[in-house]
């Protein structure tokens, strides 16, 4: 028996998926004028780089509630090649960047908002990750539960970030900042390469 065929009510299901996705889009909105503000004021590669990962976590709940509205194996993959090429992107540039950081010597500035709003949103996603999760698993569809990583990432980077931004307000060390760039680096090119590899289903 399948996940799809033990489910008795699929549209509840598909409502609580849309629910989930308009969720994420809306705090990750609110989320890059928060960062933009927060990434000027410290001069921060991180918090900048996070605000990126905002962004793409848009594209990826957007490509979401359209693969949802729709049907087809070759609605699944495009939506799926989306979602890839939107973290190959953040990890090039954030390859660049915090390698350039940490030649040039940067210091950022401490950012009692930057600190705010990562330990909040890393909070917001971990509990959007397992609804994203679930669902996803008992809609048996690939493209949400790809999404809902997507959204685990997002909030393990949340994470990664507040740790750079508290050592560098606690301890001085201005490298955690432009490391913690490097985290996010490791994360996007992963589930780039589980993407484009058909592994998503895992």
């Amino acid at each position: 028996m399948t996940e799809t065929s033990a489910v008795p009510d699929r549209p509840a299901l598909l409502r609580r998926g849309f629910l989930l996705e308009y969720t994420t889009l809306g705090w990750n909105v609110v989320g890059i004028v928060v960062l933009a503000f927060a990434a000027l004021g410290a001069r921060s590669v991180a918090l900048a780089g996070f605000g990126l990962d905002s962004l793409i976590e848009i594209g990826a709940s957007t490509v979401v509630v359209w693969e949802l509205s729709g049907t087809g194996e070759q609605r699944q993959r495009t939506a799926l090649r989306l979602i890839g090429a939107g973290f190959t992107a953040l990890a090039l540039y954030l390859l660049v960047q915090s390698t350039w950081v940490l030649a040039a010597g940067f210091h950022p500035r401490h950012s009692p908002l930057g600190i705010a709003w990562t330990a909040i949103t890393a909070a917001a996603m971990f509990a959007l990750a397992y609804g994203k999760a679930h669902t996803g698993a008992a809609l048996d569809n690939p493209v949400l539960k790809t999404e809902g990583r997507v959204t685990l990432v997002d909030g393990i980077l949340a994470s990664a970030v507040l740790l750079g931004l508290i050592l560098n307000a606690a301890a001085g060390w201005w490298w955690a900042d432009p490391l913690a760039g490097y985290v996010l680096v490791y994360y996007a090119l992963r589930e780039t390469r589980e993407i484009f590899s058909g592994h998503h289903d895992g």
